[in-house]
């Protein structure tokens, strides 16, 4: 999980899946609370080697701005499917059970259960 400050504050939600990490912008932050949801927005999948990445983003570059990593650690798939995925996180910060529900296009749900 990093945060980002780009043009507009956000998170970015990463799971590494198949060789790459998928990716979501969560624009209000990774709820903390139970049953609280957060849009999350689906954006490209990035290289592994940003898992760990922190500092600026040249101005001109997609997503300019300062990132600094928010959480760390792993997961384990619950359950997937085209509609939803189901993580259990064990982060330094986050932990339990998530879900993504997908709603249309590149829109998500990010919700603790």
């Amino acid at each position: 999980m990093q945060e980002h400050h780009a043009r507009h504050l956000h998170w970015d939600f990463r799971l590494e899946k198949d060789g790459v990490l998928k990716s979501w912008a969560v624009p209000k932050g990774v709820p903390e609370k139970k049953l609280v949801r957060r849009l999350a927005i689906q954006v490209e999948d990035h290289e592994l080697d940003y898992l760990g990445f922190e500092g600026e983003i040249a101005e001109g570059e997609y997503g300019a701005g300062t990132v600094s990593i928010w959480d760390s650690g792993t997961y384990d798939m619950v359950s997937e499917s085209e509609k939803s995925i189901v993580v259990a996180l064990s982060g330094e910060r986050l932990q339990g059970k998530y879900s993504l529900v997908h709603l249309k296009d590149s829109q998500w749900l990010l919700i603790k259960l």
